[in-house]
């Protein structure tokens, strides 16, 4: 089934749609996305998704595109016409295609932004078995720009981080900097301690997850401590539990770090319920 897409104000066969070849995100990397989870056909956090995206373009001087204020009604467009019960919905902002290639960008107010959202239908998204097993990493450099709270469309070396990861037989990478994780590939990176949840403080130097900030709602409403610090491979391994967010794997388990298993080498309380309730409260709030 070909899918229907959104390109600049456009809804489109997949086969059809076009950018041009001078736009910037082409050229440069100079562009911003969000993904937006699905399940039971509504929209989760996506309220969190729009205030992240409007913050990375203001942190980039990238103008809005035109149908910024119409962003819900597009997404709920897409969801129904490729028949998304769970799934993801992509959307990227590019600063557009204003000329001829050129490393600087001209004035905002001149340039048209670029505007792209796409499904991904993925059934059984939120009952993924890996859930109950767990995933494993490896460390690597964190050799990434400075500004890694701005979501840009800058993601070579996270794909490379995957691969390395996929080549040692494992299935993700989390990143190192000045000796403490900063985060996963795509996700946000904890680890808990006789019931403590760990996480990095918010910085320039990880995204600011939406699922993440999520998470630890949740969790301090349920009355789990939850402590925002920089922590090591070395006390990662020597966790009780860890795990990551993102949009895509909600709470993910992990069980072995650079070959040492963590905790009882399977998926601990802490994680398995926070997933559970992040499920149960998505749900009951998606839009």
């Amino acid at each position: 089934m070909t899918r229907t897409v959104y390109v600049n104000g456009e809804y489109l066969p997949e086969t059809e749609a076009k950018v041009s070849i001078f736009d910037r995100a082409f050229l440069m990397a100079d562009g911003v996305y969000e993904v937006t989870s699905v399940l039971g056909g509504k929209l989760i956090d996506f309220d969190g998704h729009l205030a992240r995206l409007e913050r990375s373009l203001t942190e980039l001087d990238m103008p809005k595109p035109k149908a910024f204020d119409e962003l819900l009604e597009i997404h709920r467009k897409l969801v129904e016409l490729n028949g998304i019960d769970e799934g993801m919905v992509y959307l990227q902002v590019t600063r557009g295609a204003p000329g001829d290639r050129d490393f600087a960008f001209p004035d905002p107010e001149t340039c048209e932004a670029t505007l792209v959202l796409f499904t991904q239908n993925k059934p059984g998204l939120a009952a993924n078995p890996v859930a109950k097993t767990g995933i494993k990493v490896i460390s690597i450099e964190d050799i990434r720009w400075g500004r890694r709270d701005i979501k840009t469309v800058q993601l070579l070396y996270p794909s490379m981080g995957k691969m390395m990861a996929k080549k040692a037989g494992c299935d993700d990478a989390w990143l190192v900097e000045d000796g403490f994780v900063t985060e996963g590939t795509s996700n946000n990176a904890y680890i808990v301690k006789d019931g403590t949840i760990i996480t990095r403080n918010l910085g320039t130097d990880i995204l600011h997850g939406i699922t993440r900030a999520a998470v630890l709602r949740f969790a301090r409403e349920a009355q789990m401590k939850v402590e925002e610090r920089p922590f090591t491979i070395a006390e990662a391994q020597g966790a009780d539990e860890a795990f990551y967010t993102s949009a895509s794997a909600f709470v993910m388990p992990v069980v072995e770090i650079d070959g040492e298993s963590i905790g009882t080498g399977k998926p601990g309380d802490v994680a398995t319920r926070l997933r559970e309730i992040y499920l149960e409260e998505s749900r009951k709030a998606g839009i």
